[in-house]
């Protein structure tokens, strides 16, 4: 099962306590059900991420989320609660061992959509740089009929 979706995601961001970055965002993307594996949902990056010509792909298995960007950027990042995965987040000007400690990763996912909440401790090579978190609601497009006499 494939299917074009609307995706709706909400990310903070908090570098210093009490200093909050919000990013929203409301775009198109394919929510594929994944032979055994559970669900993924892709989704092409912009220049109002400032990752355009990137991939994002979430990828929700009954343990784990993982979030793989491929394109201009290329990275990987493993959401398990309770865990670290550390691993290589590649830009342009070079790479860094970015460390990911999830403290939730829960997902709802369906063949209608549903809704995905990841919260996590950032770590750039071993130093500790903020806390972050998503929330994503995963909707079908919904469709308008025109007026009457359109």
């Amino acid at each position: 099962m494939e299917k074009p979706v609307i995706i709706s995601i909400r990310g903070v961001q908090s570098l210093e306590p009490g200093e909050e970055d919000v990013m929203e965002l409301v775009t198109q993307g394919v929510l594929r059900q994944e032979e055994g594996e559970g669900f993924s949902l892709s989704y092409l990056e912009s220049e109002l991420t400032g990752l355009e010509g990137t991939t994002t792909t979430f990828r929700v298995a009954p343990d784990r989320i993982t979030l793989r960007r491929e394109g201009t950027l290329n990275s990987e990042m493993i959401f398990q609660e309770g865990q670290k995965h550390v691993s290589l987040y590649e830009t342009p000007y070079g790479g860094l061992m970015l460390g990911v400690n999830t403290h939730r990763a829960k997902a709802d996912l369906g063949t209608a959509g549903g809704r995905l909440s990841i919260r996590y401790a950032l770590e750039v090579d071993s130093q500790p740089i903020g806390e972050n978190s998503f929330e994503i609601q995963v909707t079908e497009p919904h469709l308008t009929a025109p007026a009457p006499g359109q």
